[in-house]
């Protein structure tokens, strides 16, 4: 059974889990096409099929990306946007931060992360924590209406200054 608290007026968005399905199903085609090959055609030079490294590296990588895709369901990531809280929640905890306790918060371009949409990072400081937030909006579902939400905490929050050459 989950017991969760909801807030009235919170939006949750669920965390995207695209890539682990594309990932994964990647790998098992790669695995059926090579092994579809491989097996219908005979190759004098290569290994029997049975004995073929490569096949069993590939069979690796369906598996460690299946595991990773069924971690990451089991955990159930999600950020929970109230009117005066945001809630980071997965299957084990939540951290909760309210907005009183946010010391700045900036919404902007990640440079290294190339995710979808103009504003692509939202990077906020807690007054109780030494290190920052970050949520990566492309990350979740429903991205636009999570930055609109963004940008109703801004409204409440002092904005943060521009990091000067990248240092904060």
């Amino acid at each position: 059974m989950e017991t969760q608290t909801t807030y009235s007026g919170s939006k949750t968005f669920k965390y995207k889990l695209d890539f682990y399905y594309q990932q994964s199903l990647l790998y098992l085609i790669t695995l059926i096409i090579y092994s579809g090959v491989r097996g219908t055609f005979d190759f004098d030079k290569l290994p029997t099929l049975v004995t073929d490294p490569l096949l069993y590296i590939i069979i690796l990588f369906v598996i460690i990306s299946f595991i990773v895709l069924l971690l990451n369901r089991a955990r159930d990531r999600k950020l929970i946007v109230g009117p005066d809280r945001i809630i980071f929640h997965n299957k084990y905890r939540n951290q909760e931060i309210l907005l009183s306790d946010i010391e700045w918060m900036h919404i902007g371009r990640e440079r290294r992360v190339q995710t979808a949409g103009a504003f692509q990072v939202v990077v906020f400081k807690s007054k109780s924590r030494r290190r920052l937030f970050r949520i990566r909006i492309g990350r979740y579902e429903r991205d636009k209406e999570l930055l609109q939400e963004m940008h109703r905490i801004t409204m409440v929050v002092p904005k943060g200054k521009r990091p000067v050459l990248g240092i904060r």
